[in-house]
């Protein structure tokens, strides 16, 4: 079976007669919606018209650019050394930043209508896309002048995203030197990474021992690049009125202080069951003082649990079938229409992603397959977001932009449906190892993520009067690696490089890219819980309540399904299975003793 991706259905090639006509059409539609912008939105007669008729145009415009975009940002994810992708990308790029002016002019102009909302009701058409414009009326408030906003736009190419694609080019073709068996060799550091996996406790150490030495190697180049960001964006957040960076994040993220406030308070009350499970962990590993780093990953029991990426499609469609078999199809899909990049090789950027592309109502996925337990779960939670895409594939495409939140919600529901699957058909001596990489895996989407948060936090918050050295980035880093662990870890093998190799901290348009995979994992669970309860009544609601995340404000589409997010007790009680498990991991771990 075929390990990379197939874009055709994007187009052939950047030099194919459907790619050139895309892109000349692009340049068409982008000169029309501006210079209807000038010539309409000059006062508030026939509005109802005119707000149709930006509608349609950006629409269209939208459907075309999506297309663009998304051929150039793949082949790139997969070759960052593949010029004509990266040239491709940066133009299209600056097409976008051409739409700046008609966007804020368009915003501003909805604020000037006193009735919005009696407008919209005047319009079949414009009931559709209620959200979408009282969103963008929101969004005037914090908008400078239209040309300071272009300028800002103009700005940001040359900064904050030149910024973020030095890193990325940098880590994506860092080579990582390292002895395995006596031989020396260089590798790509995605494949290094994946060996925190390995059964070996000496290949895991020494690729924690070439990878945290790899990185003296670009440390400065990455400070640099993570400096630039985070000072542009605390410049803007302060320019256009927001508090902070992280009150710009939450209203971005259609969420507010009170949810977060909740869920970081459930999540800090429930770290010492974690700091449990971690040295519980270390002390089956024969440590005395808390996990080192590298072995965070560890393998556990006396199954060898690997599959090929056959067996992992085969693993994947089988379990989700349990829960939804629409959902099971899909994926399946995925899989023989050769959707998935998953070979992990040089010069391919490391983690793993999904790319919804809304005009031919397709996504793609990128991972980096390690043969683990863990490289299926990956691949699970990414088709996961690919099958929210699906349920995304009938609303308009205005409407179909959701939130970094409630954007993991489908992938880490499929994550746990195939995990718990596993779970009840797997044999005996199975089942620790299993549930060990469950709890790792909540362990990384809430210790980990609060220890990110923690830094970021910190982070902006240093950056406001002066940039930040090598050394202490890497003090933040430990310090809230620390908070976040506790005693779980042993404090003399942390990872003070965290920073420089996770992208997250790299877009200056999604800061605090953390939390919302704590919310997701936490949510997700709460949603499995409905579905133990209601069974096959369920599916339905969670398809609908998937193809409602792009027009609606996060706590709204919780209380679609009863669920008030403000309140600690939802999040106590998703964070209380998670306790539940490590409870029965220790008990398990206490009863088997096979362990070396």
């Amino acid at each position: 079976m075929k390990m990379r991706w197939n874009l055709d259905a994007l187009y052939s090639s950047f030099e194919s007669k459907e790619f050139e006509q895309d892109f000349k059409k692009c340049d068409e539609y982008i000169s029309e919606l501006n210079d209807w912008v000038n010539e309409s939105l000059n006062n508030n007669s026939q509005a109802v018209e005119k707000i149709e008729e930006y509608i349609r145009r950006t629409s269209d415009l939208g459907k075309v650019f999506n297309r663009l975009i998304s051929y150039a940002t793949l082949n790139f994810s997969t070759d960052a050394k593949n010029e004509k992708a990266l040239n491709v990308l940066e133009k299209i790029q600056y097409k976008y930043i051409s739409l700046t002016k008609s966007s804020v002019l368009f915003k501003k102009w909805l604020a000037t209508l006193n009735n919005l909302n009696e407008i919209i009701s005047l319009s079949k058409f414009l009931e559709e896309y209620r959200f979408y414009l009282n969103e963008a009326l929101l969004q005037s408030k914090y908008l400078l002048s239209e040309d300071v906003e272009v300028i800002i736009a103009e700005m940001s190419h040359t900064g904050s995203e030149a910024w973020s694609k030095l890193q990325k080019s940098v880590i994506s073709t860092l080579l990582i030197d390292i002895t395995i068996d006596g031989e020396e060799k260089q590798l790509p550091l995605s494949v290094v990474r994946n060996m925190a996996n390995h059964k070996d406790a000496t290949v895991r150490k020494k690729a924690y021992e070439a990878e945290l030495a790899a990185y003296k190697k670009i440390d400065n180049s990455i400070a640099a690049a993570l400096n630039g960001i985070k000072g542009e964006v605390n410049t803007l957040a302060k320019l256009r009125g927001y508090d902070s960076p992280l009150d710009m994040t939450l209203r971005d993220s259609r969420m507010n202080f009170e949810i977060l406030d909740a869920m970081l308070a459930a999540i800090k009350e429930s770290l010492p069951s974690f700091h449990k499970y971690f040295n519980k962990k270390a002390e089956l590993l024969g440590y005395k003082n808390g996990l080192p780093f590298y072995d965070l990953f560890a393998p556990l029991g006396s199954v060898d649990m690997t599959y090929t990426y056959e067996e992992a499609r085969d693993f994947i469609v089988k379990n989700i079938k349990t829960f939804n078999e629409n959902m099971s199809n899909f994926m399946d899909q995925a899989f023989e229409n050769n959707w998935i990049d998953a070979e992990p090789r040089n010069g391919k950027r490391g983690g793993a992603f999904c790319l919804t592309i809304q005009p031919i109502k397709e996504s793609r996925v990128l991972t980096n397959f390690g043969n683990n337990f863990t490289d299926v779960t990956t691949l699970a939670h990414e088709l996961g977001h690919a099958y929210h895409g699906y349920c995304l594939s009938k609303e308009r495409i205005l409407n179909t932009k959701y939130t970094m939140p409630i954007g993991e919600t489908a992938s880490i529901f499929a994550e746990t449906i195939v995990i718990n699957a596993a779970l009840k058909s797997a044999k005996a001596e199975e089942v620790l190892g299993i549930l060990e990489q469950d709890i790792s895996s909540a362990g990384q989407t809430i210790v980990d993520i609060y220890s990110r948060f923690l830094f970021e936090s910190e982070l902006f918050k240093r950056r406001e009067d002066h940039s930040l050295s090598v050394n202490e980035l890497k003090d933040i880093m430990i310090e809230a690696q620390k908070k976040a662990y506790g005693d779980g870890l042993d404090h003399n093998y942390l990872h003070p490089y965290m920073w420089a190799n996770k992208p997250h901290y790299y877009y200056a348009e999604r800061n605090f890219y953390n939390f919302p995979y704590a919310f997701g994992i936490l949510f997700a669970k709460g949603l499995y819980v409905e579905y133990l309860k209601q069974g096959n009544p369920f599916i339905e609601k969670f398809d609908q309540l998937l193809a409602a995340t792009g027009k609606n404000n996060i706590g709204d589409v919780a209380m679609m399904i009863g669920i008030d997010l403000t309140s600690i007790e939802f999040w106590r009680n998703s964070l209380k299975l998670i306790a539940e498990d490590i409870e029965k991991f220790v008990k398990l771990c206490d009863e088997v003793n096979s362990f070396s």
